[in-house]
Parts: structure tokens; C-alpha cells; sequence
């Protein structure tokens, strides 16, 4: 069975930790033991966020050279280095002695005319008080928006990925039984110029959305999208909210969800679903096993492979409640 695994950023480093190295690598490590266990059984593909990252590291281009910003293209394709090395360490180090791993750096090409880049709505980087919001805001020119949690935080656009550029290199490492780290933090944003050439562009794409690009284009099983909560919730923060554990695609497109994490979740799990893919599965870093086995998260099924009545439902009584949020 293969499975396309896309790790959240905040999985990979927890809200409320510093921003340092050594946070970072434990956390990876505690990634990696929960990747080594799925890939004694399963064909793994590793994806991965980079929302904290690539912030923390627009932050340090901007106070090294505040009047020339370094693209987000570039920082981005940092990020990918950087944490897909990460990964990679720990997870050889978590697998079986004669497991083979790879790391690539993947170019994601993307539409100049996307609406998403009239409208930021990708949360990357740290969350600031109010106050210090404004004054970076007015420095940087930077969009913020209010974060649930309080605070405010950098948002930038996410417009859809079209065509995983190098596709061909990933699909000949799967075959070969290598495990495969690419797509990190949604890939590098690339559009087409006037002469047909690539060029890179303002942007940080959904590496969820990406996930199921890649899980489709691989012909994946399942796609799993890991990050800091146990499931996708309705009613997210009032008293009575409850956890989804099954839902069909058909249900999710009766209801709302938090634009800048959970909504491309969601989005990204129907569209894999509707392509073919047995099942997408959303929850907890350390409940990857559980989920792809259906004990534990959310799962999106196709209506025809549930086994059970799913949890939620599009009935007008759901799509009346209040939208269901998460975080990532």
C-alpha cells in the first residue's frame, strides 16, 4: 500500500517552542519513529510544512537587509533543504539497516493569474502581539491577520499547484522502493514567463494541497496529513465540539473551515478522494498508524468504501452550525 505522508509544520515544531535548531531536531525525531513504524508496512512518501520556518527566515533576510527582501521562492526552497535533511537523518536512523532515503528539492508550478494572489491567506512565521504586529506589519509592508490563539501572525499567498515540476525523478526513486522526501512546504513556487521559461514567484503553496498532487500523480493509496491536533472538530472551540471521525467528500462540501489550516485539509482530502484514492486521513503526528487504520483522526472516504454511516453529515441542520476551524 502506498501512502503519501504530509507533516505540518507545526509538527515539526510546536506552537509556543523557540524557533532553535535543537527544538526542531526533537521534534523531527519524534516524527521520524512514527514514520520508521509505517514504513515497516507500508510504501511511505514524505511531504512536509514550512509555515514556522520559512516566516523565521524572511524575519532573518529582513533584519540582515531590510531594503532588499529576499523571494519567498528562495527562502522557501531553504526551508526544503533544510528540514527535508532533517527528516531524512532521523528517519535512516529510525529505519531498518539497508532502507534507502532521498531528499529532493521540488519546483511546483503554479498560475500567475491565481486569485490567491490577490488575496494572502497562508499563515507563515511566528505569532506577535497585537502591538508588535502593527509596528512589523508597517516595516515590512506584510499582511497579518488575527490569529484564534490571539496575537497576529504574517499571512502571504497560496495560489493552487498546477504541475509538480521533476515528477518523473520522484516516480523513478518510488519505483526503485526508495523512501522519497519532496513537495517540502508545498514546493517552490514557480510560474511561466512571456518565453516559456520558469521563474520563481511570491508565494508559499499548501503543501497539503500539493500532498494530494503528489498522492494522485503517484497513484498513493491513501494520503495522510499529519499535524498537532487529534482530528478535524465540529463546532471548533465552543463547548460541545466533537470530532469527526469519517466524512465523505460530498458531506465536506456542505461546510466551512478555517481558510488558512484546516479549509486546504479538507479541500486537499476530497479532492485526492474524488481522484481514486482509497482514503485521506487528518490527526495527530503520533496517531499516523491509527489513523490510516481507522482508529484514531478523521478520515475522508468515498460514500461506496464506508463501512459505516459517517459522523457528519451535509444535512442543513450541520451547515447551519458555526464553521469548522483547526489549526496546522
Amino acid at each position: 500500500m502506498r501512502v503519501v505522508v504530509a507533516l505540518g509544520g507545526n509538527a515539526l515544531l510546536k506552537r509556543g517552542e523557540p524557533m532553535t535548531y535543537d527544538a526542531q531536531r526533537t521534534n523531527v525525531r519524534i516524527a521520524a519513529i512514527a514514520l520508521a513504524d509505517l514504513a515497516r508496512d507500508y510504501q511511505i512518501i514524505v511531504a512536509h510544512g514550512n509555515g514556522p520556518q520559512v516566516g523565521l527566515m524572511a524575519l532573518q533576510a529582513a533584519a540582515y537587509a531590510p531594503q532588499t527582501l529576499w523571494p519567498l521562492d528562495v527562502l522557501g526552497a531553504e526551508t526544503e533543504g533544510m528540514i527535508g535533511y532533517l527528516i531524512e537523518q532521523e528517519l535512516m536512523n529510525a529505519l531498518s539497516p539497508g532502507a534507502e532515503c532521498a531528499t529532493l528539492l521540488t519546483r511546483v508550478e503554479v498560475d500567475r493569474a491565481d486569485p490567491a494572489f490577490d488575496q494572502p491567506t497562508k499563515p507563515i512565521g511566528p505569532v506577535y502581539p497585537k502591538d508588535q504586529a502593527e509596528l512589523v506589519r508597517a516595516k515590512h509592508n506584510w499582511s497579518m491577520v488575527s490569529e484564534p490563539t490571539g496575537g497576529m501572525r504574517r499571512v502571504v499567498p497560496s495560489p493552487l499547484p498546477k504541475k509538480l515540476v521533476g515528477l518523473a525523478s520522484i516516480k523513478l526513486l518510488v519505483e526503485a522502493g526508495v523512501c522519497v522526501i519532496c513537495a517540502g512546504g508545498g514546493g517552490i513556487p514557480v510560474v511561466r514567463n512571456a518565453t516559456d521559461e520558469m521563474e520563481g514567484i511570491e508565494a508559499v503553496i499548501d503543501k497539503d494541497r500539493t500532498a494530494a498532487l503528489l498522492a494522485e500523480e503517484l497513484n498513493a493509496d491513501a494520503l495522510l496529513m499529519l499535524t498537532d491536533v487529534e482530528a478535524v472538530f465540529r463546532d471548533w472551540g465552543l463547548p460541545h465540539q466533537a470530532a469527526i471521525s469519517t466524512i465523505t467528500p460530498e458531506a465536506v462540501d456542505g461546510m466551512s473551515f478555517a481558510a488558512g489550516s484546516m479549509g486546504p485539509k479538507m479541500a486537499a482530502a476530497s479532492t485526492f478522494v474524488r481522484s481514486g484514492g482509497i482514503m485521506a486521513g487528518i490527526g495527530k503526528l503520533q496517531d499516523a498508524r491509527a489513523i490510516l487504520e481507522g482508529f484514531a483522526g478523521t478520515r475522508i472516504e468515498s460514500a461506496s468504501s464506508l463501512t459505516r454511516a459517517p459522523v457528519a453529515t451535509a444535512d442543513p441542520v450541520a451547515q447551519s452550525k458555526p464553521a469548522l476551524n483547526g489549526v496546522d
